[in-house]
C-alpha cells in the first residue's frame, strides 16, 4: 500500500512539473508587450536675425501669429543699398562695352584712316626729298644758301619720322588689341558683375523670411531699431516636427528601437491620438548609481527616448504631459531585427 501511495505521489509531481513546463513555454512564446512611457512635448525654436546691419523699416508679424515657410516677417531700410546696386550695374555695363570694343578689334573705318595717314606721310616725304635734291643741285652753283640746304634736310628727316609714326599706327590697327588687354578687361568685368551679385544679395537680405512653418513666440525688434546678425528680431517656435521627451526603464529597453511607430495621447485631448515614431534612444543611462551591484539598483536605470509626432492641427503645446504607447506589432518587428 505504501508503495502504491509513493507511486501516486510521484505521478502527481511529474504531472505538476509537466504542466509548469508547458505554461512556461507558452508564456515564453507570447509576444512581449510594448512599454507605455510618459513624457512631455518639446518644441524647437529658432532665433531669426537679419544678415544686414540697418534700421528696421517694417515689422509684419505679431506674437502668436502662425506663419508659413517663406513668409515675409520684417524689412530693413534699403535705400542706400539700392543706390549702390544701381551704380554697380552701371559700372558693369560700361566695362562690358570696353570688353566688346576690345574683342571686336579695330573698326574698318579706323584702318582706312590709318592707311590714308600713311599715304599722306609718304607724299610729304617724297616732296621733302625732291625739295632737298633741288637745293643740293642749286647750291653747287651758289644759287642756294647753306641755311636753306640744312632746313631742307631737317624737313626731310621730320617727314620720314612722321611717316614711321603713321606706319606704326597702321600696324597696330591691323594687329588689333593685345590679348593681355582683353584678358584684363574681362577680369574687370567679372569683378563688376560679382559686385552686382553681392549687392543684390545684400539687398535681398534686408527682407526677413520665415525659414519654416511655425508660431511667432517673441517679437523682439520694432521699427526704427538697429538690426544686425547678432540681434534676433523674432523667436520662432517650429511646429513641425514636434517631439516628446520620455524615459524608458532599463528593463523595457530591449522592447523599443528606433523607427518603431507609436501613438501619443494627452489629457487635454482624450479622444484624439497623435501618430509618431521613435526617432532617438539615448546610448547612455541617466540617474545611474556609481556601483551597480544589485538587481534593485539596475531596475532604476532609465534611458531617454524622443518620439517624433505629427500634429498638423497644432494642438500639442510646449511642456504638455503626454502618454506614449509603442505599437505592439512594431515592437515585435523591432525585436526581430535586433
Amino acid at each position: 500500500m505504501t508503495k502504491k501511495k509513493l507511486m501516486a505521489a510521484m505521478g502527481i509531481v511529474v504531472a505538476v512539473i509537466g504542466v509548469t513546463v508547458l505554461v512556461r513555454m507558452k508564456f515564453d512564446r507570447q509576444e512581449p508587450t510594448a512599454p507605455v512611457v510618459y513624457g512631455n512635448v518639446e518644441i524647437r525654436d529658432a532665433q531669426l536675425a537679419f544678415n544686414e546691419q540697418e534700421l528696421v523699416a517694417e515689422v509684419l508679424a505679431e506674437e502668436g501669429d502662425v506663419v508659413e515657410q517663406g513668409q515675409v516677417l520684417a524689412k530693413l531700410r534699403d535705400s542706400q543699398l539700392k543706390t549702390q546696386l544701381e551704380e554697380a550695374k552701371a559700372q558693369a555695363e560700361a566695362q562690358r562695352q570696353v570688353v566688346d570694343r576690345l574683342e571686336n578689334g579695330t573698326r574698318p573705318q579706323e584702318i582706312r584712316q590709318a592707311r590714308a595717314e600713311v599715304e599722306a606721310a609718304q607724299v610729304r616725304v617724297r616732296n621733302a626729298r625732291l625739295n632737298l635734291q633741288r637745293l643740293e643741285s642749286t647750291s653747287e652753283v651758289g644759287a642756294s644758301s647753306r641755311q636753306a640746304l640744312d632746313d631742307a634736310r631737317a624737313a626731310l628727316a621730320v617727314e620720314e619720322a612722321q611717316h614711321n609714326v603713321t606706319q606704326q599706327a597702321l600696324d597696330l590697327a591691323l594687329a588689333g588689341p593685345r590679348a593681355e588687354d582683353i584678358a584684363e578687361a574681362r577680369a574687370r568685368l567679372e569683378a563688376n558683375r560679382s559686385q552686382v551679385d553681392l549687392l543684390a544679395q545684400r539687398l535681398a537680405d534686408t527682407v526677413l523670411h520665415a525659414p519654416a512653418p511655425g508660431i511667432i513666440q517673441s517679437r523682439i525688434l520694432e521699427p526704427g531699431e538697429m538690426a544686425g546678425p547678432t540681434r534676433p528680431a523674432f523667436i520662432l517656435a517650429l511646429t513641425d516636427p514636434k517631439w516628446v521627451r520620455a524615459y524608458v526603464p532599463e528593463r523595457d529597453l530591449g522592447r523599443v528601437a528606433e523607427g518603431m511607430s507609436a501613438t501619443v495621447t494627452s489629457d487635454s485631448w482624450p479622444d484624439r491620438t497623435f501618430e509618431g515614431h521613435i526617432g532617438f534612444i539615448s546610448p547612455t543611462a541617466e540617474f545611474t548609481p556609481q556601483p551597480v551591484e544589485t538587481e534593485d539598483l539596475r531596475t532604476k536605470l532609465v534611458y531617454e527616448i524622443r518620439v517624433l509626432v505629427a500634429d498638423p492641427d497644432n494642438r500639442l503645446r510646449l511642456g504638455m504631459p503626454v502618454t506614449v504607447r509603442v505599437a505592439a506589432a512594431s515592437a515585435a518587428s523591432g525585436m526581430k531585427d535586433h
